[in-house]
């Protein structure tokens, strides 16, 4: 008997209250990194060059002149996040026409704060979410968050068919800006990346629907887990601990080298016939290396390149806001959503746009 097709019923995105233009963001950084700046005077390039506008934060640009000890980040990290769960999680229900309490299952989805107890047990109760519902709280799994969630959800989804299965990505990456701190990934983390939300709901069950999930899978090359993550170090100027960004150079050529060979693989174990690529707009130059490790014409991911000049990198959620930008667009037939993340791994997951 083949198992219950997992339908999307609703996607929802949420950014938060303060707009980042580029611009300003330049020259901010320009006045905190100076020693790098006038060391690499061709750093100042990157924010040109990001492909980015304006990003989103939870912060006002000028708190991050001061710096924040590790309990500030966490206050702003906590609030923050919350609100943009709530936000974005409703916006979902509501679209699905699904009740907070009637929610079965939650799957939450961060790297880029530490909350325990974890959000959706913070905000049950003002969303209303009722006290039997399954908590999975994830961690860890960097910008590949969105894709491998997503999956998770719609494993756990078919696993109880009819059971309804809410998927919430948050990350706030504006926060782990170090002023202390003068590397090179610290310049260009402080050009590329925002803060935003989006969720999702889904359910098993027989029935046309505007999109389906299928088959997910996940590669991790081995001896890369100095490709992308965190460190966890001192904070400077006495002010205890904090996150610091680890994002190799080598990026953008390790993907144009070494994503086509897990892609095929997917694909054919997929059995999908030139599926559409929706993917994790992780930067211009990472954008330009996804097509062409898989042989798209240069600008075919232009969803990816709307998203990363209107929001920036938000890490786990992005893939989802080009997702809700080809659904708008009128998606159809297969698609493969893709991320990559710390591992350093590749996340794809099958989809279904035929119906409705």
């Amino acid at each position: 008997m083949a198992p219950q097709p997992v339908t999307l019923l609703a996607l929802a995105t949420a950014v938060p209250p303060h707009r980042l233009e580029q611009s300003a963001v330049a020259t901010f950084a320009r006045r905190i990194y100076a020693k790098p700046f006038a060391r690499y005077p061709k750093l100042a390039d990157v924010f040109v060059n990001a492909g980015i506008e304006q990003r989103y934060s939870v912060r006002p640009l000028d708190w991050f002149e001061a710096p924040h000890d590790w309990t500030e980040r966490t206050k702003a990290y906590l609030d923050g996040a919350s609100a943009l769960f709530v936000q974005a999680a409703q916006s979902a229900l509501d679209r699905a026409g699904i009740l907070a309490r009637d929610v079965d299952v939650i799957v939450t989805v961060s790297s880029t704060g530490i909350a325990t107890p974890s959000l959706e047990a913070r905000v049950g109760a003002q969303l209303g979410l009722k006290p039997s519902a399954a908590r999975v709280p994830v961690f860890g799994l960097g910008c590949a968050g969105g894709v491998s969630g997503l999956s998770i959800g719609a494993r756990l989804a078919r696993a109880v068919p009819g059971e309804k299965v809410l998927v919430v990505v948050v990350e706030l990456c504006t926060l782990a800006f170090r002023s202390d701190r003068s590397a090179k990934a610290d310049v260009i983390s402080s050009a590329l990346f925002g803060d935003g939300a989006a969720a999702v709901v889904l359910r098993a069950e027989h029935r046309d629907a505007a999109l389906r999930i299928g088959a997910a899978a996940e590669h991790t090359w081995p001896n890369t887990l100095d490709v992308m993550g965190w460190t966890v170090d001192p904070v400077g100027f006495g002010f205890g601990f904090g996150f610091g960004v680890v994002l190799s150079r080598s990026l953008p050529r390790f993907v144009e080298q070494r994503l086509a060979a897990p892609a095929r693989r997917f694909v054919n174990a997929a059995k999908l016939i030139a599926p559409q690529f929706i993917c994790h707009p992780g930067g211009a130059k990472v954008l330009d290396a996804v097509e062409t490790a898989l042989e798209l014409q240069k600008g075919t991911l232009r969803d990816e390149r709307d998203v990363l000049r209107s929001h920036g990198n938000m890490s786990a959620p992005s893939v989802l806001f080009v997702l809700e930008r080809a659904l708008k667009r009128g998606l159809r037939g297969s698609a493969v959503l893709t991320a990559l993340g710390p591992g350093f791994t590749a996340s794809f997951l099958a989809l279904e746009a035929a119906y409705g």
